[in-house]
């Protein structure tokens, strides 16, 4: 494996050799100024001043040579389209054949150009990030905020791409024209469902996918995720692997997998209070009731993480038997009388969540080119089962006795689970495919794709790497190897394999990140489980009632994420609504501004998280995935057994005594996001 300055002088093409940025000189100049300023001879005002201009001249350089290149392109598409008109006037078969031939040329040539954009933006992000640990300042961010927003922009053109768009547009519409269309008179433009599927064209979009960043709803559901998969060129041979793996009924067992779990967590908040008091508890016992099935979680999420690097279908079998007799157990501790047996099955069903699989098959079997979608679908998929849990125990009202064994609001979440379960377990077995895992080793893929994709994580800077480095026993040559071999050799491709090895390649801007998403699962969890305690003791709401408001909550998170994926990713706000008394309408409106305005920072730190966490946690046992659900499911348990706490000092002080550690960690969070503001790249 190579570094950055050897790939990029060997995917150089010859004749542009002096237009691309001198990585090398850019190197050398960074550990100049870092000796500089530890031995006092430059002040860090000035390095700034001649780091940023020495950096804008890089820039200009690259900028006019891509310009000069596309109105090349221009020229040569204009003259073809003369030529084109007079073959419109006297069709010619032969002619016409050239013509596509020298098309496809100009094309061949766009491509050469999106990859030289490609390798000069990854240059200049890397020397950013080799900067920014150089000196522990994040110039980065001054760099690009000012430079980007300025209105004559030349980093515009490198990393929006400014032109390339209607150059690909030209093309697409002049080879679709010379295409035979049986008969058809009408444009792309008039069909766009209909459009050219030309090799060159779709290698052309291909390049223009991997520089394009947008952040449409679909990409932002996918980051919600944390399903961190590394971007690559996507490759014939690449796609071929892919295919082989991936099988669409496999993909929508995890996905079902995911629904089914979350309205198993789901399901018992609106009855679990009432269903502690049936076995001689006290309603608030609720917290360890529904908060045992996220301890086990804690557990389960490491085992299910590991055995996935060996198999995905044994884990899920193991997955879907535990939760069948877990919701057995809970349903059956009524006629036993048991509070105990109530709470083992609670464990059990935590024992099976099986979402660290399902988060691994999407990042490790989906294709590329659609991973996106299925990583939306997982989000939608936990959505909607957040959603349907409590309606569902809102319907299961009955109430009737077969033999010996009792069927009532508090048995039946558990009886109907276990039969969803066991179907699903059927399909499970009839359905599931294996991936082929014959290529791998170690749980590391070892085929072409996953090659490309090492190689392009050697591009990326460890991010906890030591902010100077003692690098005097190394000359300029040996500098230009072994600086990048510390951020691109072994070491920085290896997975994590052990908690520590991951806690140590957190970043304080990761364990910020990670903190506030423990807030706000925190917060969701207080307001969530404590919902039916506080409204039965406020509000006599029976279960119907609370089941409703839980289901419409549920429902606001898809809408919420709708909006801020794609208008306000960046915004966040909470308020408080104070009265003399406490009434239904302010319990509502604050729950519900309480909620949303989590499931709207839920989105954001998660993609912000997905960005800012280092490449190596995107593989192994102990990756981001991992790490976040560990988070989350551990804000979960704190949060519950505070519920069953508070409920010691009585049911009248547990909504201030449960919400005031929600304030104290939301106030850290803030006061941490402050102080690591500036790393947040």
């Amino acid at each position: 494996m190579v570094n950055f300055g050897k790939k990029l002088m060997a995917d150089q093409i010859p004749e542009w050799k002096g237009y691309y940025i001198n990585y090398k000189l850019m190197k050398k100049k960074v550990k100049q100024y870092g000796q500089q300023v530890q031995q006092g001879e430059k002040d860090r005002r000035r390095v700034l001043k001649d780091f940023s201009k020495m950096l804008d001249d890089q820039i200009e350089k690259i900028v006019l040579f891509l310009l000069e290149q596309q109105g090349a392109l221009a020229s040569r598409i204009e003259k073809l389209g003369k030529e084109r008109a007079i073959l419109a006037e006297q069709p010619d078969i032969s002619a016409i054949a050239e013509l596509r031939e020298a098309y496809r040329e100009v094309g061949l040539d766009l491509i050469k150009l999106l990859k030289f954009v490609d390798l000069n933006a990854t240059g200049i992000r890397k020397i950013l990030k080799k900067f920014d640990k150089r000196f522990g300042y994040r110039f980065t961010d001054y760099y690009v905020t000012s430079r980007s927003n300025h209105p004559y922009s030349q980093l515009q053109q490198v990393f929006k791409h400014v032109g390339v768009g209607a150059v690909v547009g030209a093309l697409s519409r002049n080879l679709a024209d010379l295409q035979e269309r049986q008969g058809s008179y009408l444009s792309i433009y008039d069909q766009p469902s209909t459009a050219l599927k030309d090799p060159i064209i779709d290698m052309i979009n291909s390049s223009v996918d991997k520089l394009t960043r947008s952040t449409n709803f679909l990409r932002f559901l996918g980051q919600h995720a944390l399903i961190v998969g590394e971007e690559s060129p996507s490759t014939a041979e690449e796609d071929e692997i892919e295919d082989k793996k991936y099988h669409f009924i496999s993909l929508m067992l995890n996905l079902v997998n995911t629904f089914l779990y979350m309205v198993n967590t789901y399901i018992i908040v609106p009855t679990a209070d009432d269903y502690s008091v049936s076995l001689g508890a006290a309603s608030t016992v609720c917290g360890v009731v529904i908060g045992s099935m996220a301890v086990a979680q804690i557990f389960s999420s490491v085992y299910f993480s590991a055995w996935s690097n060996k198999s995905y279908f044994k884990p899920l079998i193991f997955s879907s038997i535990v939760l069948f007799l877990g919701n057995v157990c809970y349903a059956m501790a009524y006629d036993m009388k048991s509070l105990t047996v109530l709470i083992i099955g609670r464990l059990l069903c935590g024992m099976g969540s099986a979402r660290a699989v399902n988060r691994r098959y999407i990042s490790d079997c989906v294709p590329a080119r659609i991973r996106m979608q299925a990583s939306a679908g997982f989000v939608s998929a936990s959505a909607l089962g957040m959603a349907c849990g409590p309606a569902l125990a809102g319907l299961l009202q009955w109430k009737f006795k077969i033999y010996m064994v009792t069927f009532n609001q508090s048995t039946l979440p558990g009886w109907v689970m276990a039969v969803a379960w066991l179907l699903y377990l059927v399909w499970l077995w009839i359905s599931f495919k294996e991936p082929n895992r014959a290529t791998e080793v170690n749980g590391t893929q070892q085929n072409p794709a996953s090659v490309q994709r090492a190689d392009i994580e050697q591009l990326e800077n460890g991010l906890a790497q030591p902010l100077l480095r003692d690098s005097g026993k190394q000359d300029e040559d040996d500098d230009e190897e072994v600086d990048d071999s510390e951020e691109g050799a072994h070491d920085s491709r290896k997975p994590a394999t052990s908690i520590g090895s991951a806690y140590r390649l957190l970043t304080p801007s990761v364990k910020v990140q990670l903190l506030i998403y423990f807030m706000l699962k925190y917060a969701m969890e207080i307001l969530l489980s404590e919902s039916s305690v506080i409204t039965n003791h406020y509000f006599n709401w029976n279960t119907s009632a609370v089941a409703i408001f839980l289901a419409i909550l549920g429902l606001t998170v898809l809408p919420v994420n709708a909006v801020v994926g794609t208008y306000i990713s960046n915004m966040f706000e909470d308020s408080f609504k104070i009265t003399s008394t406490y009434s239904v309408v302010q319990y509502v409106i604050s729950a519900l501004v309480t909620f949303v305005s989590a499931e709207v920072l839920e989105g954001v730190n998660l993609s912000l998280l997905s960005s800012v966490m280092s490449s190596r946690l995107s593989r192994g046992t102990y990756n981001g995935g991992l790490l976040s659900t560990e988070a989350g499911t551990l804000a979960r348990v704190v949060a519950d057994c505070t519920i069953t706490a508070a409920g010691y000092l009585g049911i009248g002080k547990l909504l201030n005594v449960t919400l005031l550690p929600s304030l104290v960690i939301c106030a850290a969070s803030i006061a941490s996001t402050f102080l690591t503001y500036n790393s947040l790249f």
